[in-house]
């Protein structure tokens, strides 16, 4: 079965995480990702948090398969020749650099359009046109500088960064979007195009209901189903919300049997209102769907507290599992809190490839995350991620390089 990306190849120059998500994600789904790195050394990841010594680690080859590596000295005019050789055949470029450093290299985006004027030129960048554009992002400034962190957390507590890595994936998931809409553009006009996904931007993104709830805090200077209503303040700027869900559904995360010695024996609950009475006959307080301080959502506000509470003191009696089997047969919407070492075990996400057990020559088998856009007719095969140079001559010889060629490249450092 044809891949749904088959015949787009990718020039991959991105390192660390946010463009290798982009560029893993284009590969799962057939594209022909050539991944160009540094001869001996590579992508910084190959070695950062190692857990076996000098062999690639999880970090990498979590975030690179599917792909082709290529080792090239873009300094060496040598190897500058091939890269210009590559950018004529591939349909996309994506880089994740400092921003101008790929214009110092002597690719300008007038130069690669006359190479290739086919050519998508993809960037992540920390921030997008303004004060801040020649700064450097990692992950958590991101999640500061695109709104996710004032909004995370406890109100007596200070700005929370989350563990989803929202300003790295996050922002290569958008990049994605982003170059497979310009390739489909491409086959009206035919003409290449400069994708860009600035990692602020991609976290605001994620973050739009807190941007809702700054438009409704200054028109009425409160926001009824956040924990401050009603015996706290709410200041200029969104509040941090604690466990609160965010919507109209009050949500709270619940402790169950076993919490004193499990730090994940938690639920998370949600007080929908087309079941409230459900739940009112599960907890045993079925004097609460009449009584009119808790009939209605508008009602049920002010108490959420003493709500929650009072659910907690059910929940707290069964396991996370046991209730959340009760609680789905009500359709009462709920979910458990699954550690990281739940979710490896868990043999349904093994099953629809979420989770997927890959062998690698050095490091062996290990775990790692498979797609998680499914396509029916494009199913994807997680491939191992690449050696450090593997695929240089493989791909030479399809550039056209005779052997003898190649060795003399590879003499003269070029490759």
């Amino acid at each position: 079965m044809s891949k749904a990306l088959d015949g787009v190849r990718i020039l991959d120059f991105t390192h660390v995480q946010s463009g290798p998500t982009c560029t893993q994600l284009l590969a799962w789904f057939g594209a022909d990702v050539i991944k160009v790195e540094r001869a001996g050394a590579g992508d910084i990841t190959r070695e950062q948090l190692r857990d076996i010594p000098d062999v690639d680690s999880l970090y990498f080859t979590m975030l690179n398969h599917n792909k082709r590596s290529v080792t090239i000295d873009t300094k060496n005019p040598e190897g500058k020749l091939v890269l210009e050789a590559l950018i004529q055949k591939c349909d996309v470029l994506v880089e994740n650099f400092a921003p101008g450093a790929l214009d110092r290299m002597g690719f300008t985006w007038e130069r690669i359009q006359e190479l290739n004027p086919r050519m998508i030129v993809a960037s992540v960048k920390g921030f997008g046109p303004g004060p801040y554009e020649d700064c450097k992002v990692y992950e958590n400034v991101a999640q500061c500088a695109g709104g996710a962190a004032s909004t995370t957390g406890f109100d007596d507590g200070p700005p929370v960064v989350t563990g989803a890595q929202i300003g790295d994936s996050g922002t290569g998931l958008h990049l994605a979007l982003g170059i497979v809409t310009a390739l489909y553009q491409r086959t009206q006009t035919g003409r290449g195009q400069k994708v860009l996904a600035a990692m602020q931007d991609g976290v605001l993104n994620l973050c739009r209901v807190k941007l809702r709830d700054q438009q409704r805090l200054e028109r009425t200077g409160t926001m009824k189903e956040y924990p401050q209503y009603p015996n706290g303040t709410f200041g200029e700027a969104v509040p941090r919300a604690g466990n609160a869900s965010g919507g109209g559904q009050p949500g709270w995360i619940l402790k169950c049997k076993g919490w004193e010695t499990d730090p994940n024996a938690y639920i998370y609950f949600i007080t929908q209102a087309p079941v409230w009475a459900k739940i009112c006959n599960v907890i045993g307080k079925e004097e609460w769907a009449t009584d009119p301080n808790y009939a209605t959502p508008a009602a049920r506000l002010p108490h959420l507290k003493d709500i929650f509470a009072e659910i907690e003191r059910w929940t707290m009696t069964k396991t996370k599992f046991e209730a959340m089997q009760i609680l789905n047969k009500y359709d009462i919407p709920c979910g458990p809190i699954l550690s990281m070492k739940e979710i490896a075990e868990e043999p349904s996400l093994r099953k629809t490839g979420t989770i997927v057990e890959v062998d690698h020559p050095t490091r062996g088998k290990y775990l790692t995350v498979g797609n998680p856009i499914k396509l029916s007719d494009s199913p994807t095969e997680v491939k191992r991620s690449p050696l450090l140079g593997e695929h240089t001559d493989e791909v030479m010889t399809e550039l056209g390089y005779s052997p003898e060629q190649i060795s003399a490249l590879r003499t003269a450092g070029a490759i």
